[in-house]
């Protein structure tokens, strides 16, 4: 098949499922601001300038407008440790900082509350929480762990999560899945082949997210099913222990295709053992997952 019937059948492919084209992938800002581990930074004054104007920069509000952007900055601040355990917050000083109105500042606090960073109680006022309180499986705060001073334990606990989750998911898969979920996943991993080929890493990106997390949300177990956002957070960020789906390849594809194939002969044991395969961290990489932990 010509170059250009692979970029129009790749093109296809994606309109037919959402999946982002080139330069389409939301990109994380954050990631190059918490290059350093910021340590010790009292108060608003240590934040990076680029934060200070909600206004200047959409990054990261993934469309939610301004409340949404506030809402990823404080939330990258507060995990970064740039706003540290038991600080108030308070809302006019943030308004004013961010520029942004009373309305906005009070309805990104309450998104963080439910998020479990900060905590509002009535003559104490807004302050943060401790870790030990935070929604560690919520998307937004994996994202931000993975970008901040904490990316090296988030990226191995996601890590060790998958190994846990995906193969016990792949596993149940091969009992429940319909003509129309099979032949979806074989569509998946058809783009990710295209994908691959053209060098265009942010398609293989969204099909390889979007095979993960279909498989998981057929596992027939809802509360599996739940955690399937845990999946797709930890597929969209880089930089840790590099697995095969980190490593666009034949063999990757391979992977994949042996987990279609076992799924449509009901045959959970193989499923089970691809899925493992897959996910196994390669040999050169220091830290092997799942890896026993020293207490």
């Amino acid at each position: 098949m010509s170059t250009l019937a692979h970029t129009m059948m790749t093109s296809a492919r994606a309109a037919e499922s959402g999946l982002a084209g080139p330069g389409e992938l939301d990109r994380y800002p954050f990631a190059e601001a918490a290059a350093a581990d910021r340590v010790g930074v009292p108060a608003w004054e240590g934040a990076d300038p680029e934060l200070g104007r909600v206004s200047r920069r959409a990054a990261g509000s993934r469309g939610r407008g301004l409340h949404g952007q506030l809402v990823q900055q404080l939330g990258q601040m507060i995990v970064s440790g740039d706003l540290g355990a038991d600080r108030p917050l308070v809302p006019e000083e943030i308004g004013q900082r961010f520029e942004v109105s009373r309305t906005v500042v009070r309805e990104s606090l309450r998104v963080l509350e439910a998020k479990g960073l900060v905590s509002a109680r009535p003559n104490v006022g807004t302050r943060v929480r401790p870790v030990s309180d935070w929604n560690l499986l919520d998307p937004d705060i994996i994202e931000w762990r993975a970008f901040g001073p904490q990316r090296d334990d988030q990226r191995r606990e996601l890590s060790e999560l998958r190994w846990t989750i995906e193969p016990l998911a792949a596993r149940l898969a091969a009992g429940h899945g319909r003509e129309d979920v099979q032949q979806r996943l074989s569509d998946m991993v058809e783009i990710m082949g295209h994908a691959m080929g053209q060098g265009d890493a942010l398609t293989f990106s969204r099909a390889d997210t979007e095979f993960h997390s279909l498989l998981i949300q057929i596992a027939g177990n809802r509360m599996l099913e739940h955690l399937s956002g845990i999946v797709t957070a930890a597929l969209q960020v880089s930089g840790g222990p590099v697995t095969g789906c980190d490593r666009p390849n034949e063999a990757t594809l391979v992977q994949h295709g042996r987990i279609v194939d076992a799924l449509a002969a009901g045959d959970g044991a193989a499923a089970e053992e691809a899925m493992r395969q897959l996910l196994t961290v390669h040999p050169e990489v220091e830290r092997v997952v799942p890896a026993p932990r020293e207490h």
